[in-house]
């Protein structure tokens, strides 16, 4: 009587466990990645009041079991259903992280590690990443400085947002190249001024500058000059690049037929005056002294400077005087007017110094001499067989040479060689020197348009420099490979989320905040952890892990657990009756 009174109360103790083991997993259906129990019930130990015995062949009788009570319940085990996938929760944060697969992110409170499948992360004011609701660290491998890969050793504290982390360095542009189609009959490229294109790169402070380079049309169509005009810095003020060095000084067929603009100039002997008869430039006030024949010098007074202006800008050549003067000409002697000059080729500073000196030349081209008659010493126009530039000379494909027509053959004609150097570093400061390439540019009729233009890298985009950026976001990849993007373009790797797996997960202890410690009955965690992929798992950004509480299953296992509980409390209403009655008999 008195056992069965206590194998009542312990029915009761152990379903009012199950029913606790319950209770908590409806308490935390909402919780983050929580990972429902289960009670197993175990029967104590019987009280044997008669041994077994086995048949006796002797006496001929058989053998009697064995006699035993028992003596109630106890509780079994409690197994956590650690491998139960929960529902995905979409939230839309870029640090919210839910694990697919077996595996356990490692935490620590900077002296304990702790597992969790709790993706909830934010960063914190010291850059790290952290559990949004107990402050405790992310573990994760580093990037190794100078692989710049991840290093899978011990695990540390990922701190994703250093000072060093929030910004990408700049970068000086080293590579460039010239693309698109030149069409020959382009007006900019048989201008006198040339087809201008622009080229925007990088100094080593990530400044941007704009490199203007010019296309012209040399005496053949299959040639064309390119050549460095100007430097601009961003603000548009010009650089300084006397010092630069692009391609090597030649002296290259190129075809400028020069013409006076006779609708707004004219030549009054030595004087180029408007047709209104306004002075522009007096060519025998703007040299020098020290001039000669050979080396004309001009003087460097504001005045001079105005009047070469303006003589650059009657033949087309607005803004670039030195280009104008440097252009040279065929000139040949006929003997007219007294003129005394030796046959041969004369730069157009050359020229005018000869007209205000009182020589008179003629052109051989075009075949109109100049006339002797002072008031009508020309220079209305003029051919130019070739002029002094630094640069190089493109050559393409016109049929006569090897290759595919209208193709680029190479620079100065050599098939070997692709590029030019546009030497900046010369200019000190942050400058660096640009290989650019001209392999990707061709000759073609594209319907009138021409397209070549130049672009800052290579062709395979390395190369093309960059200012400093600014941190625009963090992205976690699949494998959780951490990556910041700066708004110049770049991205940077930044750490790597490590996991932890087990042998047997369910050995874990619970540690409270959705943590679990290791035991020896999981397997201990060996410090560094292992790639989430390595064994299929993934992670997935911007969503959490739910419980994997079955609210169905709970509230049938409640039901059951209760009516187990009434059975069990009627034992002991009954056990009681039955001593009350024994009790009674004394009476």
């Amino acid at each position: 009587m008195m056992r069965s009174l206590f194998s009542g109360v312990s029915g009761l103790k152990t379903h009012q466990t199950r029913m606790d083991v319950i209770g908590n997993n409806i308490a935390n259906v909402n919780t983050t990645a929580y990972k429902s129990s289960s009670m197993v019930f175990s029967e104590l130990i019987s009280q044997t009041t008669q041994k077994a015995s086995g048949p006796n062949a002797a006496t001929g009788t058989g053998g009697v079991n064995a006699r035993q009570i028992g003596l109630g319940v106890r509780s079994g085990a409690i197994n956590v259903n650690i491998t139960g996938q929960g529902a995905a929760q979409s939230t839309g944060n870029p640090f919210d992280v839910m694990i697919s697969g077996s595996a356990f992110f490692v935490v620590s409170d900077g002296n304990n590690n702790f597992f969790t499948r709790d993706g909830s992360f934010y960063v914190d004011a010291a850059g790290n990443l952290a559990m949004t609701s107990n402050g405790y660290n992310v573990m994760g491998w580093q990037v190794d400085p100078e692989t710049m890969d991840i290093k899978q050793d011990t695990v540390s504290a990922l701190r994703i947002m250093s000072q060093a982390n929030m910004t990408y360095p700049p970068e000086a542009t080293s590579q460039a190249y010239v693309g698109g189609i030149i069409y020959k009959f382009d007006t900019d490229v048989t201008s006198s001024s040339g087809k201008a294109i622009n080229l925007n790169f990088y100094d080593a402070l990530g400044y941007m500058y704009t490199a203007k380079l010019v296309i012209k049309q040399s005496a053949s169509v299959n040639e064309y000059s390119i050549e460095l005009n100007k430097l601009l810095d961003a603000g548009g003020n010009e650089v300084d690049i006397s010092a630069a060095t692009f391609g090597s000084a030649t002296n290259q067929k190129i075809n400028n037929t020069s013409t006076l603009d006779n609708t707004a100039y004219r030549w009054n002997a030595n004087v180029l005056e408007t047709l209104s008869g306004t002075e522009v430039c007096n060519l025998a006030n703007i040299f020098d002294a020290s001039s000669t024949a050979d080396a004309p010098v001009f003087k460097t007074d504001e005045d001079t400077q105005k009047a070469l202006a303006e003589l650059a800008k009657a033949y087309g050549y607005e803004g670039k005087i030195d280009d104008f003067m440097n252009l040279t000409v065929e000139l040949k002697n006929d003997n007219t007017g007294g003129a005394t000059f030796t046959d041969g080729t004369y730069s157009v500073k050359q020229l005018f110094y000869n007209q205000q000196a009182g020589t008179h030349p003629c052109f051989t081209t075009p075949a109109a001499a100049i006339v002797d008659a002072p008031a009508n010493w020309g220079m209305d126009s003029f051919d130019t067989t070739g002029r002094n530039f630094e640069g190089a000379m493109l050559v393409y494909n016109d049929g006569n040479l090897t290759g595919e027509k209208g193709h680029f053959v190479g620079v100065n004609g050599v098939a070997t060689n692709q590029t030019v150097t546009l030497g900046l570093s010369a200019l000190g400061g942050n400058f660096s020197d640009i290989t650019i390439d001209f392999s990707t540019s061709s000759m073609f009729d594209n319907n009138g348009t021409c397209t070549v233009g130049a672009t800052a890298g290579d062709l395979k985009g390395l190369g093309m420099g960059r200012k400093l950026g600014d941190m625009s976001g963090v992205s976690i990849q699949q494998n959780g490979m951490i990556f910041a993007a700066y708004d110049n373009g770049m991205t940077r790797l930044l750490g790597q989320i490590a996991v932890a797996e087990f042998a047997n997960a369910s050995g874990l202890e619970r540690a409270g905040e959705n943590l679990y410690s290791a035991t020896l009955n999981s397997g201990e965690f060996d410090g560094i952890g292992t790639d989430i992929t390595a064994n299929g798992g993934k992670m997935t950004t911007g969503q959490l892990e739910m419980s994997n509480v079955d609210l169905s299953a709970e509230f049938t296992e409640m039901i059951t657990t209760q009516r187990g509980f009434q059975a069990n409390s009627r034992i002991i209403t009954v056990s009681d009756t039955l001593l009350e009655e024994l009790t009674n008999l004394k009476r």
